[in-house]
């Protein structure tokens, strides 16, 4: 929904938490009159939250604040990451693209590369050990769902011939200075040809070309999770760790009590870690019995 010319969005039932729906790309400069309009909206919403973007790091409003995190690319220009901020590992991994025939490039949203996208979403029902929620949808839902913020996206291509075998969606602010990588996929099947790490080169000079001075991978970790590979991959492909101020407005009492006792936090995010470790392989090897036994 659109309060003050702002895409809201809202999670949870029991406790409806509104935050804006480019949370992590682009700075809300005015949140007195988002949380004003919401206290008058038709819609209950219990709490609002909102985060800081960079180069803003330090806490600028009076609300209650708790530590969040990106993973940012301050961007000059592509031979600048190249030599200083790209790592050995995924500079190999980039040149690995070249040598076998990857080809990147801007490519305009039209039915092609729509078809392309469901093409590489429907590779596989599993990704990354988790379930591929985007697997068995049809073309137009895929179209429709990749459509989102045409006016500020830019799509690029991973092209093995003819044939589309990977993509990124880069989503900017306003002001177009930060872009965040909303989608970065790649077929498993041409892991070898190493296409993502071509799509985050490909990225990074693509900002460089628009003058986009930071480029953000979504968060560098989530919650009590540790690191792991997809934080690795970050980091080899030159992305940092920032820690941001995330705030938090209560708008209703049930919204007072559910953040004085944390119930803010999703229930994943407050258990153990190796309580959640052994549940995810738990998961990844359930998702692999079940997908299998399907083929």
């Amino acid at each position: 929904m659109k309060i003050c010319g702002r895409d809201i969005k809202m999670q949870g039932r029991l406790i409806r938490v509104a935050s804006p729906e480019l949370d992590k790309y682009e700075p809300l400069n005015d949140p007195e009159t988002i949380v004003d309009a919401l206290h008058k909206s038709a819609v209950r919403f219990d709490l609002f939250t909102f985060m800081e973007i960079v180069p803003e790091t330090a806490p600028r409003y009076p609300y209650h604040t708790e530590w969040d995190n990106l993973a940012v690319l301050p961007v000059s220009t592509f031979d600048y990451w190249w030599t200083h901020q790209l790592r050995s590992l995924g500079r190999n991994r980039a040149r690995q693209a070249a040598k076998k025939g990857v080809v990147l490039r801007e490519v305009p949203f039209e039915d092609t590369l729509a078809r392309g996208i469901w093409e590489v979403y429907n590779e596989s029902p599993v990704r990354q050990r988790k379930r591929n929620v985007h697997y068995g949808k049809d073309v137009d839902l895929v179209r429709r769902e990749a459509a989102t913020f045409l006016d500020r996206s830019v799509f690029i291509g991973a092209f093995f011939g003819e044939q589309l075998i990977g993509f990124a969606k880069l989503v900017t602010d306003t002001r177009r200075t930060h872009a965040n990588l909303m989608n970065i996929v790649a077929m498993t099947k041409h892991r070898d040809k190493a296409p993502t790490n071509a799509l985050i080169g490909q990225a990074v000079q693509s900002c460089a070309e628009h003058g986009i001075r930071y480029l953000t991978y979504q968060n560098f970790t989530y919650g009590r999770k540790k690191p792991d590979t997809l934080t690795n991959f970050k980091q080899v492909n030159g992305f940092q760790r920032v820690d941001l101020p995330r705030y938090y407005v209560p708008l209703t009492a049930v919204g007072r009590v559910a953040l004085r006792l944390g119930l803010h936090h999703r229930l994943v995010d407050q258990l153990p870690q190796p309580v959640m470790d052994r549940l995810r392989e738990l998961r990844s090897a359930w998702y692999e019995r079940r997908f299998q036994s399907t083929e």
